[in-house]
């Protein structure tokens, strides 16, 4: 009960749109539940189980943008994100969405983006991951490529393993156990690799799952 609470809590503050049916809460337990534009939504790194995350802290060197770190902890407001489309009038909040379709991640607390550059990574050195921009703000920094790694062809569902590959850098969304010691002090370095590895897989975890919109 408390969830489904959350989750009329979090629609009216999103101001996202119920006409198509009720949301579908979701925990890290569920299986099979499409993830379409418009869900909100917790990433989980495969290996360590850190959420992607971010907070309005910037990062002391590179871009000095907002931060993007892995956060240990489940029950944490600021690691939840919004799955919107790249710019394009076709797309529909509760579409399905193919691997290989490009998507960006809104962070649902700033309004930001995730976002990836040349910069290099604080612990690393590696490909910085940021959030910038916002409504109305976004560039092809902010573009990410979708890959289902269980086959091709297949839309994207809960607990899935899943990679993120940046459009602009061709570098994937990475994690492992290289920890901040300080502003976010336990908190682990997210960041780019070019190439493909077991620290670079994703799954959708708990979140707010929109209804398939079944007009297409």
């Amino acid at each position: 009960m408390a969830i489904g609470f959350f989750a009329l809590a979090l629609f009216l503050f999103l101001g996202l749109d119920f006409e198509q049916g009720s949301p579908t809460p979701a925990s890290a337990a569920s299986e099979g539940v499409e993830v379409t534009y418009g869900t909100v939504l917790k990433l989980m790194h495969e290996r360590t189980k850190f959420r992607l995350h971010s907070h309005e802290v910037p990062y002391g060197s590179g871009s000095g943008q907002q931060s993007v770190t892995g956060f240990p902890n489940v029950d944490d407001s600021n690691s939840y994100w919004i799955v919107k489309p790249v710019p394009d009038p076709s797309a529909k909040q509760g579409d399905k969405i193919k691997s290989g379709t490009l998507i960006r991640l809104q962070h649902m607390r700033t309004r930001r983006w995730l976002h990836s550059h040349l910069h290099a990574s604080p612990i690393s050195g590696n490909l910085e991951v940021s959030c910038f921009g916002g409504e109305g703000e976004s560039d092809t920094g902010d573009f990410w490529r979708l890959e289902i790694i269980e086959g091709s062809g297949k839309t994207w569902k809960q607990d899935q393993r899943i990679r993120l590959q940046h459009v602009d850098t061709g570098g994937y969304l990475h994690s492992h156990d290289k920890k901040y010691s300080r502003i976010a002090g336990g908190q682990q370095e997210v960041c780019g690799v070019r190439e493909k590895r077991p620290d670079n897989v994703w799954l959708a975890a708990e979140g707010v799952y929109l209804p398939v919109n079944e007009s297409k």
